[in-house]
């Protein structure tokens, strides 16, 4: 990379997952849209035509309208050829296929075991995990010989398991985890303001929080706007809106019935009036680290606390129209236009390049930011982004309510973490049905947990299935 008076120059960035018909997309966005850093995006994919295909789209975001950079996209035939020197890494996979993630998320369901998303934790989190992990320790290990100084910015569920496992087999690797959940609920506190007091347009980076917790199962310990403790406002919301919903006016939660990623946040009120801290992600993610019989015993009850469950039906549908998509941005028929993502990865990107200082929510190993969880544990808080540097905000200990809550999950992603590098299944099925989740005799957790390993076993040629 060159620094020059406009900015960084000649960047090299590699896109693991660089067929991607989403998270790809928005990258290029974001990157355009940056005025001070340009360079070169290499895609690798297993997909290489998907790779190829994003090398077009790439390229045509330069010409669309309000773009302020030019980057040069190319597509890898190998893992190593898009890594060499990189700069940055950008890791964002499907751990197997959609066929996968249906056994993941409904063959738990036959046993009356339901799942919202199934990416991170529960069962379906779990086996996920096991396909993954030794994708991650490739992908690390790679890391570790083309490109060791690289920052890695790892988007890719289950988050805090990834980006853990890259830290195992590369301790010295410069990595984090970013997820935007908790800008979702930044930003229904700015909604409860204004609905409260009439201040219109709260940017969410206004609202000012101290984050804890791991990532999908992450709090709020503090949350300020202007001079304005924000805590006793949400708690009277909390006791209003638990049981009828409260929805950010214009947004995706007033029509939730028919919007598997939107909710009411109820579930949110819920946990705060219980436990007296802030959750900050989705319901359909916080829901899913809670005993079974709280908010997921059965597709009723999941209606009854105003959130919905993402079936795999509905992804495979989504897949079908961001590939016409990509043949019509491919083909001219649908013109490429600059669409703001609101995550921050180009913002951290170029802080650590030294063009400007952030606080934000990250996911790192525990170096002492939560003092009461174990250190080198995956969590979430708070940390500054700088010159070549990411310091952890002190989040201090957890809050004496939520400890058990959370010290559980950590303790089974670390013990998911150790199973899947040392493919030890027996231990993987002990975190397995010890989870919140599963709330079935070990007989029949057994049961369900060969079976789904069958279901997947093309992406578990690792381990002695």
């Amino acid at each position: 990379m060159k620094y020059t008076d406009h900015g960084v120059e000649e960047l090299k960035i590699a896109y693991v997952g660089g067929g991607s018909r989403g998270w790809a997309w928005g990258l290029m966005s974001d990157l355009v849209s940056a005025e001070d850093i340009s360079g070169e995006v290499r895609l690798y994919d297993i997909d290489r035509e998907a790779a190829e295909h994003n090398v077009i789209i790439g390229n045509k975001f330069n010409a669309a309208e309000g773009a302020r950079s030019v980057w040069s996209y190319r597509a890898t035939d190998t893992l190593g050829e898009a890594l060499a020197g990189a700069d940055f890494v950008v890791i964002s996979i499907l751990p197997g296929t959609f066929d996968e993630m249906e056994s993941d998320v409904h063959a738990p369901e036959k046993y009356g075991i339901y799942q919202s998303v199934g990416d991170t934790s529960g069962p379906g989190g779990i086996v996920r995990a096991l396909r993954a992990i030794p994708m991650f320790e490739e992908i690390g290990l790679a890391i570790k010989e083309h490109c060791p100084k690289a920052w890695v910015i790892n988007y890719t569920n289950p988050m805090t398991m990834l980006v853990r496992t890259l830290y195992r087999v590369f301790p010295g690797i410069k990595a984090f985890g970013c997820c935007h959940e908790v800008f979702g609920t930044q930003k229904l506190l700015a909604a409860i303001v204004k609905d409260q007091y009439g201040i219109e347009n709260i940017p969410r980076e206004d609202i000012k929080v101290e984050v804890t917790g791991v990532n999908h199962f992450t709090w709020l310990t503090k949350a300020t706007y202007r001079n304005m403790d924000l805590f006793p406002l949400y708690a009277e919301y909390a006791a209003k809106y638990v049981k009828t919903g409260f929805a950010i006016p214009g947004s995706k939660d007033e029509n939730w019935m028919n919007n598997s990623f939107a909710c009411q946040h109820c579930v949110k009120f819920d946990l705060f009036n219980r436990f007296g801290a802030i959750a900050a992600a989705g319901d359909r993610h916080l829901a899913e680290f809670c005993e079974g019989k709280w908010y997921l015993e059965s597709p009723a009850t999941v209606k009854e606390w105003r959130f919905g469950l993402t079936t795999v039906a509905w992804r495979k549908n989504d897949l079908q129209k961001r590939l016409e998509k990509s043949r019509k941005r491919i083909s001219g028929e649908e013109e490429i236009k600059l669409a703001q993502t609101g995550e921050d990865g180009v913002n951290q990107i170029r802080a650590l390049l030294g063009l400007h200082t952030m606080v934000t929510n990250v996911n790192l190993p525990n170096v002492g930011q939560i003092p009461n969880l174990p250190l080198g544990a995956v969590v979430e808080t708070n940390a500054v982004f700088a010159s070549d540097s990411v310091t952890p905000v002190m989040a201090g200990s957890l809050p004496t309510a939520i400890y058990p809550l959370i010290t559980r999950i950590v303790a089974e992603q670390e013990q998911v973490v150790e199973a899947a590098l040392t493919r030890d299944l027996d231990l993987a099925f002990n975190a397995f049905t010890n989870d919140p989740l599963v709330t079935v005799n070990t007989t029949t957790a057994r049961a369900l947990f060969d079976e789904m390993l069958q279901n997947t076993k093309t992406y578990l040629k690792n381990y002695n299935i």
